[in-house]
């Protein structure tokens, strides 16, 4: 990537500002101004974040903005980082209405212009699309990255209504994230008492999300899908093929009404320009965010919106490895979404085939071993080696496979595949797996996409019902979207089991799913190669300013295995994680953390399978020190989710506050 040093306008960096609000509460801001802001008023950049507004190094990408004619600014929701007050839990209305504020105090700033836009990855990305829908008058655009706009069926809790592991292991971190200690350079004095008022306060994120397994009001409340004419300012929605959020961002295209557009590329949970946006290649995101805020925020034209809506990267096929630096491909467009120059290509799943036309009806039975699924790689792959799906040969062992004839030509895709089935369970709650991968001539495996359904979510996530074993019913699954290139000689997969560990929890009870081939369909989104492909405006290359500086004492490193136990066949899957020990230079501050994550299941019991997880963080300057654990132990009975969790804080080697919490929640069809 390369840095630059040299901007239009100096800049000033404002490490620590209050904000004030209604209620009396405070929160912190980190500002990147042009040096003559107040001469020369800007519009602000906000992103708007429980991380704590210094714990990762975005200098690199605000200063950028700074230098380019913006004010940058990051700020620490209500109860992190150094702000006042409690975080209750995610994207909680006190956070949208706090950020009402926020803009409106940045608007009235002499620095700003008055016009203001919303940016951020994640959290950052989601609540930008909420606040966009409160209609603040001084929101004027949106960049949203890997974020959703349905919290329930596509986010890190209940994928097609099964709950994955991430919604336990992410409650597992927030509750680390929250027992972050305020900093006494920043707040004084009152950081012990602030600190201990957190402690002592914060809930478990588990138990909302254990309490609440449909998607009820609890769901709904932040899920802008549920009105997407609220939001009326511009969207630009950026996510990558190996994110967990892809789907968000044809979305957002086909259902908003307002001036959008979409880029797909082929990195994980990662900003585009930056050097862990693996796999590559990265590509001048801060080029195309300048370009975007020029456009809505002082009205230059940068022709942007004159181009496609739609970019989207078409991965070539490589090997299948749980890690790619690089994946071969090349940059697609669509003037719109949906598009006209989409086609449907519809296959049968025949015995032990897939072919064009359906042939006779049969029953096939799977009972997937309960370990299927540890090819899967992780729901939203972050870049690291081990988060992306292995060979998926294992699982398709395990799994009813439907294999095309060898393609005769090459078959592209870009959009949502969608399989429908005949099928029956022995079982009142069930769950199934639908996988799509590419097949090589020497019998390698690649996931290209999938999907999941709790088989009782199969015509609502509201209201489920339970299923009458032996009863057939046609259930439709639609895999996340994919941008994908089957050559010539290849075999097209669809692979469907019972179980996907260690994505998603296991049904109550072993269930033997019946599909009936000859009835049953794939519909691929198939996209012809076009001469205008090979002319679209290549992106510049990455660039950014000039990182802060960091001193790196220990290194990030992962570990991540499965093992099989062969007489007990009991599989672990264990990912331990360091994330380093540094120094943030101008501020003088130490940070270390690590995670370890232990799951455990039998091959044939749901009643085996349980969850470890260990998470901490350790920040400290000459004798003030902070430490902060957390311990989860997640398992289930056939009737009910069984929560075990401790949290421990220290000053220095002081035990300040220890927490613990026992929850059973009574298992609604999941």
């Amino acid at each position: 990537m390369k840095i630059v040093t040299d901007f239009p306008r100096g800049v000033r960096e404002i490490e620590n500002v209050f904000i004030p609000l209604s209620d009396g509460a405070r929160l912190t801001a980190r500002l990147w101004l042009p040096e003559d802001a107040e001469s020369d008023p800007v519009p602000a950049i906000l992103e708007y974040i429980p991380y704590r507004r210094r714990a990762r190094d975005d200098t690199s990408t605000y200063s950028y903005f700074a230098g380019h004619g913006y004010a940058g600014v990051r700020v620490d929701l209500r109860g992190s980082g150094e702000s006042d007050g409690l975080l209750a839990d995610e994207y909680a209305k006190q956070e949208q209405d706090d950020c009402l504020e926020v803009l409106a105090w940045l608007a009235r700033q002499l620095w700003c212009s008055g016009e203001c836009g919303m940016m951020g990855i994640s959290w950052g990305g989601f609540n930008g699309l909420q606040v966009a829908a409160r209609q603040p008058p001084e929101l004027k655009a949106v960049i949203t990255l890997c974020s959703s706009d349905d919290r329930y069926r596509d986010d890190i809790h209940y994928l097609g209504g099964c709950m994955l592991l991430r919604n336990i292991t992410w409650a597992a971190e927030m509750a680390s994230h929250m027992a972050h200690a305020p900093d006494p350079a920043v707040v004084g004095e009152r950081w012990r008492e602030m600190w201990l008022e957190r402690l002592e306060n914060q809930p478990l994120p588990l138990d909302n999300w254990t309490e609440h397994q449909r998607r009820d009001a609890y769901w709904k409340h932040g899920s802008v899908c549920e009105d997407y004419s609220s939001i009326v300012c511009p969207i630009y929605a950026v996510s990558g093929w190996t994110d967990g959020y892809t789907n968000t961002v044809p979305r957002l295209l086909s259902k908003l009404d307002v001036p959008r557009k979409g880029l797909i590329g082929p990195w994980g949970h990662n900003y585009p320009h930056e050097a862990e946006a693996y796999p590559g290649p990265q590509m001048g995101f801060l080029q195309e965010c300048l370009r975007w805020w020029d456009h809505w925020l002082k009205g230059k034209d940068t022709g942007i919106m004159d181009e496609p809506m739609y970019r989207a990267w078409i991965y070539e096929p490589a090997p299948p490895r749980a890690f790619y630096s690089e994946r071969p491909g090349r940059w697609v467009a669509e003037a719109s979404w949906p598009s006209t120059h989409i086609r449907p290509q519809h296959w049968a799943l025949n015995v032990d085939a897939l072919s064009k036309a359906p042939g006779p009806e049969i029953e096939l039975k799977v009972l997937s071993p309960l370990h299927t699924g540890a090819a899967a790689g992780r729901f939203s792959a972050w870049g690291i080696p081990g988060d992306m799906p292995a060979d998926q040969r294992e699982d398709d062992g395990k799994s009813l496979c439907f294999d095309s004839e060898p393609l005769d030509q090459r078959l592209e895709i870009l959009g949502a595949p969608v399989v429908e089935l005949e099928i029956s369970s022995d079982k009142p709650v069930a769950q199934i797996c639908v996988r799509l991968n590419d097949v090589a001539p020497n019998g390698a495996s690649t996931r290209v996409s999938y999907g999941l359904l709790n088989l009782t979510h199969r015509d609502s996530h509201e209201t489920p019902t339970a299923l009458e074993p032996g009863k057939r019913y046609r259930v439709q699954v639609q895999l996340k979207h994919s941008g994908y290139a089957f050559p010539s000689g290849n075999r097209v997969r669809v692979a469907v089991s019972s179980t996907y560990w260690p994505l998603v929890w296991p049904s109550p009870e072993p269930a033997t799913v019946s599909v009936i081939a000859g009835a049953s369909t794939l519909e691929l989104p198939t996209r012809a190669r076009r001469q205008e492909d090979e002319h679209l405006k290549p992106f510049s290359p990455a660039e950014a300013a000039p990182a802060e500086q960091i001193t790196i004492h220990r290194d990030f490193s992962t570990r991540e295995t499965t093992t099989r136990d062969l007489v007990t066949g009991e599989t672990t899957y264990v990912l331990a994680r360091d994330y380093g020990a540094r120094t943030i230079e101008n501020i003088g501050l130490d940070v270390e953390g690590g995670k370890l994550e232990t799951f455990r299941i039998a091959e044939d019991d749901p009643k085996t399978a349980t969850m470890e997880i260990e998470n901490w963080h350790r920040q400290g300057r000459g004798e003030w020190q902070t430490y902060a654990k957390s311990r989860t132990y997640f398992r289930a009975t056939a009737t009910e989710f069984i929560v075990e969790a401790r949290l421990d804080a220290f000053e220095g080697n002081k035990l300040v506050s220890s927490r613990n919490w026992n929850l059973r929640k009574k298992r609604d069809l999941v």
